[in-house]
């Protein structure tokens, strides 16, 4: 141990610590500065930026034994409280720039210390600044970062002043359609949201801290679990297995479609007999310390039998391989697709044909908090868990037989969240953390380091997908006919939902009167599927966006031109057969042209200027559905109080902005009563509450919204007096009027999709937007970058101008990811944020511009439809559009990663060994 003397915030302090451990550990766990947060643990992100002596650096990474006596040590919670905030955490919340919120902190630290030193710096220097210092941030594309140092320089400079900056509510008192702040941006920017990890150190004296004995192969049976020893090492209070597990020990899949093979309860909580993927939960050791429950999970001897590891579709499918789920054909879902007439005489009589296949990689999520949660059973006897769930109510139902509780002894509740893209529609700790509650007696917290985060946790489901699509004389399309395999890993929860989305985007956005096309999932022994950011459509657009630009080159057509002439008109139905409910992509293509004009003009004269990079300019469609299949619905509540309303939704929040979209629809329908926005509060995401449904596949601003839009007005109208005006909340309580009501929102129109056609009508209401990427590519290296990104979006009315403009950064930036770097496939390698391919804010160009449609949808809350999904539907098939404009290499695969672009320039050059590596076969 070392005593040392530090200033921190401006006090002078005495540290007691061990010098190897880090400043993080000691700033969070001894002096409760919780607003630095750990993220990486290993220099990576940047979400644990302090300043010491004026310089930044990264806490997690810095051992207290380099700290001198009397360093000044600046955390966020020393430049500004939320009653007197710094100008870059008023830029920071004025441009939304905190989303999920957990990088905001380093961020803002990291700017601090730049302006300290250059009051008037440029873009770029803005940008190479937060590059160098490895600050990372998965949900905003890093321009709203930007602008918001720009802003604080110039308020910092006495340019602009703090009310120049921050946005305003319209002059009738409307929100709708402003940048208004979100109600938790304060927090964010001041440290004081508790994430997860937060709430995990605050938590009561004699909470068990738990540790995971996890597999480290891919595929074996488990012949014996010895815990004798661990069970004495030091601080160690109980070893569970499967044996302690009350229910069925699984999660249920909960919607399995009735042609799927499997029962939807192949994912064990503990596994018994079988290890099923790497990473799986064999036991769970609790202990009075996290360091001594990680000790003792280490000598838990677990004695394997390994077994053949099949982690690809190809090597599930092949014919010697043994059945994963002994019972269950590896293959257990297909999903046909017929709509119109027999496509074999289209083909064959087609002007021109292309016939591809293209893969889309097993992309990580990469959100930058590591999952973790707490659980206790309250004094009702109800087990409580508190987690990252964006789905509390359907988790609910997926975990409570595992368990063996009754349904009304368990409660989920949201905690705060940092963004999760989408793997937290699957539950993944909430069982483990219930099942030790339960065991134990005792509240417990589980907190995974990154490592555990990228490894066992879902991931995107890889697909493989055969596409033939044809063509007449005149360049119409005819026909289109599809074979596919979906790798979802082990579990099957979902996996046939995900097929079935390859049915119902694949050829989307184009007038296809005829249809044919199968499709299997496929379990593999790889990391499972997982939702993520519009889910099921990234692998389907990848397939028919690259098709469509190849046919448009073997009929000597331009590229936008040739889709502009197919696109759906007033005749056309999606290829599920359902009529698009609004016809807004000819004017979103007329709204891009000019800039496609300019992109490929700029393009050109570099071209002319330039022989060892080339530039080039890419299209894409990509359209994504608002819901889930068939009749979805949500449930609200609306209350009256003294002071305000509150509003109570099951709307989970994990960075879209769900607390600011929840109170603009209440206080647009509320303000007539005079109500401000900030008189709103809001109880969300929590299961003793109504069920909103999962925030997901972007149905939470339609659905969430239009239940908190029939309960506000139900509200309104109970107010209402006989002359007009608005009862008050005494005159309510004395006419004895209710003061809270239930409201419901149901798609009831909406169908679900037939298993052998995929034909029905799933979706209220679509989102709708066309990419347009300018690339260059180093013709010696492969290395390409995007160095510019238009796209026209049509997302309905926009309920918060800065959060969508903030959903469409950070989707073009995964999007970029997606085409050029991401990737989970490599055990050894792909374990961390930099190995697995996350853009960093130099790799996402600062060039971004967004053209917006506003067309409103009849059934949308306010004309809105939902927003987080479409960027991040088809930037990826543009990008490698635009690689092939640029050097006339065509890659079918993501990521399209340098040595990939470089053999196929050499397969040009007549190097032919290289041609196979650029197909995925």
């Amino acid at each position: 141990m070392k005593r040392i003397s530090l200033n921190v915030n401006g006090v002078e302090r005495w540290v007691v610590a061990d010098p190897k451990r880090s400043l993080a550990d000691v700033l969070r766990e001894q002096m409760m500065l919780t607003g630095c947060k750990v993220c990486c643990a290993d220099g990576q992100c940047g979400s644990c930026t302090v300043l010491i002596d004026g310089k930044p650096i990264r806490a997690c990474v810095t051992p207290m034994e380099k700290l001198t006596a009397g360093s000044k040590v600046v955390t966020i919670e020393g430049i500004g409280t939320p009653e007197n905030l710094h100008p870059l955490q008023i830029a920071w919340m004025a441009h939304g720039s905190a989303q999920c919120g957990v990088c905001s902190p380093g961020f803002i630290m990291s700017a601090k210390a730049l302006l300290d030193k250059n009051l008037n710096p440029t873009r770029e220097e803005v940008r190479a600044w937060f590059h160098r210092n490895r600050n990372l941030c998965r949900c905003t594309g890093y321009k709203p970062l930007i602008d918001s140092v720009m802003d604080a320089a110039a308020i910092m400079r006495g340019e602009k002043t703090i009310y120049d900056v921050l946005p305003k509510a319209k002059e009738d008192g409307s929100i709708l359609g402003t940048e208004y702040i979100r109600p938790s941006a304060v927090a964010k920017v001041t440290g004081t949201w508790d994430f997860g990890a937060d709430v995990a150190l605050k938590m009561p004296s004699g909470t068990l801290r738990l540790a995971l004995v996890q597999a480290e192969v891919s595929h074996a049976l488990i012949k014996n679990i010895d815990t004798a020893e661990a069970e004495k090492m030091l601080g160690v209070e109980r070893i569970i297995t499967w044996k302690d597990v009350g229910g069925k020990n699984a999660i249920t899949g909960l919607i399995t479609f009735p042609t799927n093979k499997g029962d939807g309860w192949d994912r064990p909580i503990l596994c018994k007999e079988k290890i099923f993927q790497f990473g799986d939960a064999i036991a769970i050791v609790a202990a009075d310390t996290e360091e001594h429950a990680r000790a003792a999970a280490k000598k838990v001897k677990v004695e394997l039998e390994v077994l053949p590891a099949y982690m690809s579709g190809f090597a599930a499918l092949a014919p010697d391989a043994m059945e994963i789920h002994p019972g269950v054909p590896n293959a257990y879902y297909e999903q046909g697709v017929v709509k119109g007439g027999d496509t074999k005489p289209l083909m064959s009589s087609a002007a021109a044909m292309v016939d591809i296949t293209t893969y889309c990689s097993r992309q990580p999520h990469l959100h930058l908090e590591p999952d973790c949660g707490e659980a206790f059973v309250d004094d009702d006897g109800v087990l409580t868990i508190l987690s990252k769930s964006i789905g509390v109510h359907l988790h609910h139902a997926m975990i409570c037989p595992g368990l063996g509780i009754p349904p009304e002894k368990l409660r989920l509740i949201q905690n705060p969240t940092g963004g999760t893209f989408g793997y937290k529609f699957s539950p993944t700790m909430e069982a483990l953390l219930g099942v030790a509650a339960l065991v134990t007696k005792k509240p417990v917290s589980l907190v995974y380091d990154q490592y555990q985060n990228i490894t066992y946790t879902g991931k995107r489901s890889p697909a493989n997908i055969n596409i033939r699509l044809a063509c007449d004389k005149n360049g119409k399309l005819t026909a289109m006919e599809t074979d596919w395999w979906l790798d979802h890993g082990p579990y099957s929860e979902f996996g046939d939902l995900v097929t079935l989305r390859q049915a119902q985007f694949t050829g989307a956005g184009y007038h296809l009167e005829n249809i044919r096309g199968k499709g299997r999932t496929v379990a593999t022994n790889h990391a499972w599927g997982s939702a993520f950011r519009a889910y099921g459509s990234p692998q389907s657009f990848l397939a028919s966006e690259i098709a469509i630009d190849m046919l448009a080159e073997k009929m000597g057509e331009d590229p936008f031109e040739f889709r502009y002439k197919n696109l759906y008109n007033e005749n056309s139905t999606t290829p599920t057969g359902q009529k698009p409910e609004v016809l807004v992509l000819p004017k979103l293509f007329d709204m891009i042209r000019p800039k496609y004009q300019e992109a490929k003009k700029r393009c050109a004269e570099f071209n002319k200027a330039n022989t060892d990079k080339k530039r080039g300019v890419g299209v894409a469609l990509g359209i994504y559905g608002c819901g889930l299949d068939g009749p979805d619905s949500s449930e609200a509540r609306v209350e009256m109080t003294p002071t305000g309303f509150i509003v109570h939704s099951g709307w989970e929040d994990h960075g879209q902005g769900a607390d600011l979209s929840a109170q603009t629809m209440a206080h647009e329908v509320l303000r007539a009563t005079g109500v401000k926005p900030e008189q709103i509060g809001l109880v969300m995401a929590d299961t003793f509450g109504p069920n909103g449904g999962p925030a997901g596949g972007s149905r939470s601003n339609v659905f969430c919204g239009n239940a908190i839009r029939v309960s506000a007005e139900m509200m309104l109208n109970a107010m209402k007096k006989p002359d007009g005006s608005f009862r008050t909340y005494k005159e309510m309580v004395a006419e004895n009027i209710p003061l809270s009501y239930d409201g419901k929102w149901v798609a009831a129109a909406c169908t679900d999709c037939s298993p052998d056609t995929a034909q029905g009508n799933p979706f209220p209401i679509y989102m709708y937007e066309v990419f347009l990427p300018e690339v260059e590519v180093d013709l010696e290296t492969g290395e390409t970058k995007v160095v510019k990104f238009t796209t026209s979006v049509d997302v309905g009315t926009i309920i918060n101008k800065a959060t969508v403009d903030g959903q469409i950064y950070g989707g073009l930036a995964q999007g970029i990811g997606l085409a050029l770097t991401e990737d989970f496939e490599d055990l050894e390698l792909h374990t961390n944020l930099k190995d697995c391919g996350i853009p960093y804010p130099k790799d996402v160009p600062d060039d971004i511009e967004i053209l917006y449609l506003e067309t409103p949808r009849d059934l949308g809350p306010f004309g809105a439809a939902g927003v987080g999904e479409a960027p991040l539907t088809a930037p990826h098939p543009a990008i490698l559009n635009a690689i092939n404009n640029a050097c006339g290499v065509r890659v079918f695969r993501v990521p399209a990663l340098p040595e990939v672009i470089r053999m196929g320039l050499e397969a040009k050059a007549g190097k032919p060994t290289a041609k196979s590596e650029l197909q995925h076969n």
